[in-house]
């Protein structure tokens, strides 16, 4: 029941804020118009300031063992250049081969994960938990938009083209200020850092709001033959076979629970404004990232139990 609860508590906030952003809409108090103007000011200004942010407050005297880093960094990035290869085969819209290929290896590693450790391991399991989210956001903030770039709604791959993009994405750059002031060690004053911190921790709230106040229900049944085996292999299979590659590894404890934090959260809040803005299928974007958060509630208490059940953690 524990676990269920901790499941529970994560999910429940973000059913808010989808729903919260639903119910305006259908009352007409916001039109979807503004929603996508304001979807797009998220995505340009409001998500720089996140990445930076992540990057910028990591601890770097409280590092986790290289194994888990160097595991998840490359068990991602091996995953993505799989699914690349294997997505474009299967899905014949190439505006939503990035979409799916994005809700499968990207989950919401900070708004879950962090959470869910906190609350199995306590508070002192934080500092460890932070530094894997660096790896992992960085990977994640880069490859994304590498990959939607490829599979835009033009249907075209042109790399010169490709890295101009990837040099100009807001989440990029924030991402890269963030890691520069962290590798330099540059301090900023509290007066500056405080509205960054603000504005960082308002990103997901709105995203997440004007991803409601965008939702189309009746449109989900039209994408269910993409987001069920999308979200069953990313919610389901893919912990399955992560875990146990990290257990013979030897990793046990905190770090094992965060390959399943990263492994079998829910699509990560950004992939919806990053597909919108950049040519890729935003409705189905959105979507997977709603059902995705509805069905974690079942199947993090079920991987939780079962870890738990086995002394693993």
């Amino acid at each position: 029941m524990e676990s269920f609860l901790v499941a529970v508590n994560a999910v429940i906030p973000f059913l808010i804020y989808i729903t919260f952003g639903y119910t305006l809409k259908i009352k007409k108090v916001l039109s979807e118009e503004f929603l996508q103007e304001l979807n797009h000011a998220v995505f340009k200004v409001f998500f720089p300031f996140m990445t930076f942010y992540n990057i910028y407050k990591a601890d770097a005297s409280t590092l986790p063992s290289p194994v888990i880093m160097i595991f998840c960094g490359a068990s991602i990035l091996i995953l993505e250049v799989i699914l690349v290869l294997i997505v474009p085969r299967i899905v014949k819209e190439n505006r939503r081969r990035g979409v799916i290929i994005q809700a499968i290896y990207r989950s919401n590693f900070v708004l879950f994960g962090l959470p869910l450790t906190i609350s199995v391991f306590g508070e002192e399991a934080s500092s460890v938990a932070a530094m894997v989210i660096t790896v992992v956001i960085t990977i994640y903030n880069t490859t994304s938009v590498v990959i939607l770039e490829m599979f835009n709604g033009e249907g075209k791959t042109d790399v010169k083209n490709i890295i101009t993009n990837v040099a100009k994405n807001p989440l990029l750059r924030g991402a890269v200020a963030g890691l520069v002031f962290f590798l330099l060690g540059i301090k900023l004053p509290a007066c500056v850092l405080k509205p960054i911190a603000a504005f960082s921790d308002m990103t997901s709230p709105l995203a997440l709001f004007i991803l409601g106040g965008t939702l189309h229900f009746n449109a989900i049944r039209g994408n269910l033959r993409y987001l069920v085996p999308a979200l069953s292999f990313k919610l389901i299979m893919l912990p399955a076979i992560m875990l146990p590659i990290g257990y013979m590894l030897g990793i046990r404890g905190v770090e094992l629970f965060l390959i399943l934090a990263v492994y079998a959260t829910p699509v990560a809040t950004a992939s919806y404004p990053m597909a919108q803005n950049m040519g890729g299928d935003g409705e189905l974007a959105g979507q997977m990232v709603v059902i995705s958060t509805v069905a974690s509630v079942g199947t993090l208490f079920l991987w939780i139990f079962l870890l738990n059940s086995i002394g693993v953690i």
